[in-house]
Protein backbone atom coordinates (compact mmCIF):
# COMPACT_ATOMS: atom_id res chain seq x y z
CA UNK A 1 0.00 0.00 0.00
CA UNK A 2 3.01 2.54 0.79
CA UNK A 3 4.32 2.06 -2.91
CA UNK A 4 1.59 2.58 -4.06
CA UNK A 5 0.70 5.77 -2.50
CA UNK A 6 4.10 6.89 -3.49
CA UNK A 7 3.30 6.04 -6.85
CA UNK A 8 0.14 7.97 -6.62
CA UNK A 9 1.68 10.76 -5.26
CA UNK A 10 4.91 11.11 -8.24
CA UNK A 11 1.99 10.97 -10.69
CA UNK A 12 0.30 14.12 -9.01
CA UNK A 13 3.21 15.75 -8.63
CA UNK A 14 4.35 14.89 -12.45
CA UNK A 15 1.11 16.04 -13.54
CA UNK A 16 1.12 19.38 -11.60
CA UNK A 17 4.63 20.37 -12.77
CA UNK A 18 3.35 19.33 -16.54
CA UNK A 19 0.12 21.99 -16.13
CA UNK A 20 1.93 24.55 -14.68
CA UNK A 21 4.55 24.23 -17.67
CA UNK A 22 1.61 24.62 -19.93
CA UNK A 23 0.12 27.43 -18.12
CA UNK A 24 3.36 28.93 -17.61
CA UNK A 25 3.94 28.44 -20.78
CA UNK A 26 1.07 29.98 -22.58
CA UNK A 27 0.83 32.72 -20.16
CA UNK A 28 4.63 33.69 -21.85
CA UNK A 29 3.71 33.30 -25.07
CA UNK A 30 1.01 35.79 -24.70
CA UNK A 31 3.54 38.50 -23.13
CA UNK A 32 5.47 38.03 -25.88
CA UNK A 33 2.78 39.24 -28.39
CA UNK A 34 1.29 35.99 -29.52
CA UNK A 35 -2.48 36.16 -30.67
CA UNK A 36 -4.47 33.96 -28.44
CA UNK A 37 -6.80 33.41 -30.93
CA UNK A 38 -4.11 32.55 -33.42
CA UNK A 39 -1.82 30.50 -30.73
CA UNK A 40 -1.58 26.73 -31.66
CA UNK A 41 -1.77 23.89 -29.28
CA UNK A 42 1.40 22.50 -31.18
CA UNK A 43 3.00 26.05 -30.04
CA UNK A 44 2.33 26.00 -26.69
CA UNK A 45 2.96 22.51 -25.99
CA UNK A 46 6.40 22.74 -27.55
CA UNK A 47 7.23 25.55 -25.68
CA UNK A 48 6.09 23.77 -22.13
CA UNK A 49 8.41 21.01 -23.42
CA UNK A 50 5.80 18.45 -23.82
CA UNK A 51 4.37 16.77 -27.36
CA UNK A 52 0.72 17.97 -28.48
CA UNK A 53 -0.83 14.44 -27.80
CA UNK A 54 0.37 15.20 -24.56
CA UNK A 55 -1.47 18.10 -23.69
CA UNK A 56 -5.04 16.58 -24.62
CA UNK A 57 -4.43 14.40 -21.68
CA UNK A 58 -4.29 17.46 -19.65
CA UNK A 59 -6.59 20.23 -20.72
CA UNK A 60 -9.48 19.30 -22.52
CA UNK A 61 -8.85 22.45 -25.41
CA UNK A 62 -7.23 25.95 -25.63
CA UNK A 63 -10.33 27.27 -24.12
CA UNK A 64 -9.75 24.93 -20.68
CA UNK A 65 -6.59 26.05 -20.67
CA UNK A 66 -7.15 29.77 -20.71
CA UNK A 67 -9.62 29.36 -18.33
CA UNK A 68 -7.45 27.61 -15.57
CA UNK A 69 -4.44 30.49 -16.52
CA UNK A 70 -7.43 33.12 -15.81
CA UNK A 71 -8.11 31.37 -12.65
CA UNK A 72 -4.93 31.52 -11.00
CA UNK A 73 -4.55 35.46 -11.93
CA UNK A 74 -8.10 35.87 -9.99
CA UNK A 75 -7.14 34.15 -6.89
CA UNK A 76 -4.04 36.01 -6.79
CA UNK A 77 -6.32 39.17 -7.42
CA UNK A 78 -8.44 37.92 -4.86
CA UNK A 79 -6.02 37.04 -2.51
CA UNK A 80 -4.98 40.12 -2.83
CA UNK A 81 -8.07 41.97 -2.44
CA UNK A 82 -9.66 40.08 0.56
CA UNK A 83 -7.73 42.62 3.06
CA UNK A 84 -10.98 44.98 2.36
CA UNK A 85 -13.49 42.10 1.52
CA UNK A 86 -12.74 39.76 4.46
CA UNK A 87 -10.89 42.88 6.74
CA UNK A 88 -12.55 43.50 10.10
CA UNK A 89 -10.42 46.87 10.06
CA UNK A 90 -10.40 50.36 9.07
CA UNK A 91 -12.93 50.52 5.96
CA UNK A 92 -11.09 53.01 4.23
CA UNK A 93 -7.36 52.35 4.54
CA UNK A 94 -7.95 48.61 3.74
CA UNK A 95 -9.76 49.83 0.75
CA UNK A 96 -7.22 51.66 -0.79
CA UNK A 97 -4.38 48.84 0.04
CA UNK A 98 -6.79 46.42 -2.09
CA UNK A 99 -7.46 48.79 -4.80
CA UNK A 100 -3.44 49.11 -5.49
CA UNK A 101 -3.28 46.09 -5.22
CA UNK A 102 -5.73 45.00 -7.76
CA UNK A 103 -4.08 47.90 -10.09
CA UNK A 104 -0.98 46.07 -9.31
CA UNK A 105 -2.17 42.79 -11.16
CA UNK A 106 -3.92 43.65 -13.49
CA UNK A 107 -0.24 45.62 -15.05
CA UNK A 108 1.76 42.38 -14.62
CA UNK A 109 -0.85 39.98 -16.78
CA UNK A 110 -2.26 42.42 -19.05
CA UNK A 111 -1.51 39.54 -22.20
CA UNK A 112 -3.43 37.05 -20.42
CA UNK A 113 -6.43 39.46 -19.40
CA UNK A 114 -6.87 40.94 -22.26
CA UNK A 115 -6.96 36.98 -24.13
CA UNK A 116 -9.84 36.09 -21.60
CA UNK A 117 -11.86 39.41 -22.11
CA UNK A 118 -11.81 38.89 -25.56
CA UNK A 119 -12.87 35.85 -25.76
CA UNK A 120 -15.55 35.95 -23.68
CA UNK A 121 -16.32 38.27 -25.88
CA UNK A 122 -17.70 35.64 -28.85
CA UNK A 123 -17.66 32.45 -26.66
CA UNK A 124 -20.33 32.05 -24.18
CA UNK A 125 -18.63 29.30 -22.06
CA UNK A 126 -15.29 32.26 -21.77
CA UNK A 127 -18.07 34.67 -21.06
CA UNK A 128 -20.11 32.48 -18.29
CA UNK A 129 -16.69 31.87 -16.66
CA UNK A 130 -15.21 35.50 -16.48
CA UNK A 131 -18.68 36.59 -15.29
CA UNK A 132 -18.69 33.51 -12.30
CA UNK A 133 -15.04 34.63 -11.68
CA UNK A 134 -15.88 38.61 -11.23
CA UNK A 135 -19.29 37.49 -9.91
CA UNK A 136 -17.07 36.35 -6.97
CA UNK A 137 -15.96 39.28 -6.34
CA UNK A 138 -19.17 41.42 -6.31
CA UNK A 139 -20.15 38.44 -3.62
CA UNK A 140 -17.23 39.87 -1.78
CA UNK A 141 -17.74 43.57 -1.65
CA UNK A 142 -21.60 43.33 -1.17
CA UNK A 143 -20.79 40.98 2.14
CA UNK A 144 -18.01 44.13 3.39
CA UNK A 145 -20.52 46.35 2.76
CA UNK A 146 -23.50 44.64 4.53
CA UNK A 147 -21.28 44.09 7.88
CA UNK A 148 -20.22 47.57 7.57
CA UNK A 149 -23.75 48.68 7.33
CA UNK A 150 -24.42 46.15 10.40
CA UNK A 151 -22.06 48.29 12.28
CA UNK A 152 -23.46 51.38 11.66
CA UNK A 153 -20.69 52.55 9.03
CA UNK A 154 -22.24 52.49 6.08
CA UNK A 155 -25.70 54.04 5.26
CA UNK A 156 -28.52 51.16 6.14
CA UNK A 157 -30.38 51.88 2.79
CA UNK A 158 -27.67 52.11 0.55
CA UNK A 159 -29.06 48.68 -1.92
CA UNK A 160 -25.62 46.66 -0.95
CA UNK A 161 -25.69 44.25 -3.62
CA UNK A 162 -26.37 46.11 -6.29
CA UNK A 163 -23.87 48.86 -5.12
CA UNK A 164 -21.29 45.59 -5.37
CA UNK A 165 -22.83 44.99 -8.72
CA UNK A 166 -21.64 48.44 -10.09
CA UNK A 167 -18.33 49.01 -8.27
CA UNK A 168 -16.81 45.68 -9.41
CA UNK A 169 -17.76 45.84 -12.84
CA UNK A 170 -16.94 49.57 -12.61
CA UNK A 171 -13.32 48.34 -11.80
CA UNK A 172 -12.99 45.60 -13.85
CA UNK A 173 -13.78 47.69 -17.21
CA UNK A 174 -11.75 50.80 -16.18
CA UNK A 175 -8.58 48.80 -15.08
CA UNK A 176 -8.94 46.85 -18.66
CA UNK A 177 -8.98 50.32 -20.66
CA UNK A 178 -6.59 51.63 -18.60
CA UNK A 179 -4.05 48.70 -17.81
CA UNK A 180 -4.89 45.81 -20.55
CA UNK A 181 -5.68 47.92 -23.48
CA UNK A 182 -3.16 50.68 -22.80
CA UNK A 183 -5.25 54.09 -22.41
CA UNK A 184 -2.49 56.79 -21.45
CA UNK A 185 -3.42 57.67 -18.08
CA UNK A 186 -1.31 58.51 -14.85
CA UNK A 187 -1.62 55.42 -12.76
CA UNK A 188 -1.37 57.57 -9.58
CA UNK A 189 -4.09 59.06 -10.69
CA UNK A 190 -6.53 56.53 -12.04
CA UNK A 191 -6.11 54.49 -8.50
CA UNK A 192 -6.82 57.86 -6.53
CA UNK A 193 -10.14 58.14 -9.02
CA UNK A 194 -10.89 54.18 -8.27
CA UNK A 195 -10.86 54.96 -4.37
CA UNK A 196 -12.74 58.93 -4.53
CA UNK A 197 -15.78 56.29 -6.36
CA UNK A 198 -15.92 53.79 -4.08
CA UNK A 199 -15.89 55.24 -1.11
CA UNK A 200 -18.37 57.81 -1.68
CA UNK A 201 -20.25 55.06 -3.45
CA UNK A 202 -20.03 52.99 0.12
CA UNK A 203 -19.02 55.55 2.56
CA UNK A 204 -20.71 58.67 1.19
CA UNK A 205 -18.05 60.68 2.04
CA UNK A 206 -14.73 61.52 0.10
CA UNK A 207 -11.39 60.35 0.64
Amino acid sequence: MASLSRRTQAQSSKRAAIEASVVEATETLLEEGASYSELGIERIATRAGISRTAFYFYFRDKRELLMRVTAGVADELFAEAERWWAGEGEGRAELEAAIAKIVDIYRRHPALLRAVVETAAYDEEAARFWRELVGRFVDATHARIAREQEAGKVDATLPARETAFALVWMTERSAYERLVQEVPLEEGAFIEALLRIWLAAVYGAPR
